[in-house]
């Protein structure tokens, strides 16, 4: 279930979201853009990252203006699924950002030199200035060091516009917490990009298990929200700590019954 909220006009984003954060100064606010696979993911781990101030999923590398979901999956427009990052350079480094996108796809995925032919789907580190560049260089320099196959991933100039994905796309995870969702009060697809606290939630729930419930759990504790907010954090949080423990309990007794017993004929 998702939020139906009022669409996003999709634009070139500069436009109306680059001076929106009042609370990170013009001069330290920065900019990047990543294409790596489907952009769900790609935006819940990057926008987790201390730092990041805001995420917004889109379509970036095409000539055909405005396009729409349907139309990239076809391979139509030449545009790829990515994400455009806003974030505090007193806080997250570019560096930090490359090094995050590499574990959040397979960049050795020989599908992506497909592109434009049998996928939509590429990997690509997009940057806007030659000290990037060479950042993002060595970031894949190092990444390569650590597998035995060809990284396929590009490293392109920034260059055209981003066009915002549809509602439905935006914070992907967070929306399937429909009821975290509605508790936060969000009014439009724009006030859902908009919100850091939508960009945080949205990279805590893609998380699963035990991982999820602390980081869920410190979240709660240590930032402002509103009270039915709390509430439904609260609550995903006991369902799953349940669950957790019904499944050590079920598969403790299911190792009693097996291994207990020289027959395993049970108790």
């Amino acid at each position: 279930m998702y939020i139906r909220l009022p669409q996003y006009d999709s634009v070139d984003y500069d436009d109306t979201f680059a001076s929106s954060n009042d609370s990170v100064p013009s001069e330290f606010l920065s900019e990047a853009v990543f294409a790596g696979d489907c952009f769900w993911g790609l935006e819940a781990a990057l926008g987790l990252l201390d730092g990041v101030v805001k995420t917004v999923t889109g379509y970036f590398g095409g000539t055909f203006p405005k396009p729409n979901h349907k139309e990239v999956c076809e391979g139509t427009t030449c545009h790829t699924e990515a994400v455009k990052v806003y974030f505090d350079k007193r806080k997250v480094s570019y560096k930090s950002l490359c090094d995050t996108f590499w574990d959040t796809h397979d960049p050795t995925n020989k599908e992506y030199l497909n592109f434009g032919i049998s996928t939509h789907y590429r990997s690509v580190i997009y940057y806007g200035s030659e000290e990037e560049r060479k950042e993002a260089m060595e970031s894949k320099i190092r990444r390569q060091m650590k597998l035995n196959k060809r990284i396929v991933t590009k490293i392109i100039r920034v260059d055209g516009d981003f066009y915002v994905a549809e509602n439905c796309h935006q914070k992907y995870y967070l929306q399937k917490k429909w009821r975290i969702c509605e508790s936060l009060g969000l009014r439009s697809s724009e006030q859902l990009v908009e919100s850091n606290i939508s960009c945080k939630l949205n990279g805590i729930l893609a998380m699963e298990g035990l991982e999820l419930v602390h980081r869920l759990t410190k979240f709660v504790e240590t930032q402002e929200l509103p009270k039915q907010t709390k509430l439904a954090c609260k609550e995903i949080i006991h369902s799953i700590s349940k669950d957790q423990r019904e499944s050590k309990e079920s598969t403790f007794w299911e190792d009693h019954m097996l291994n207990g017993h020289p027959n395993g004929a049970g108790i």
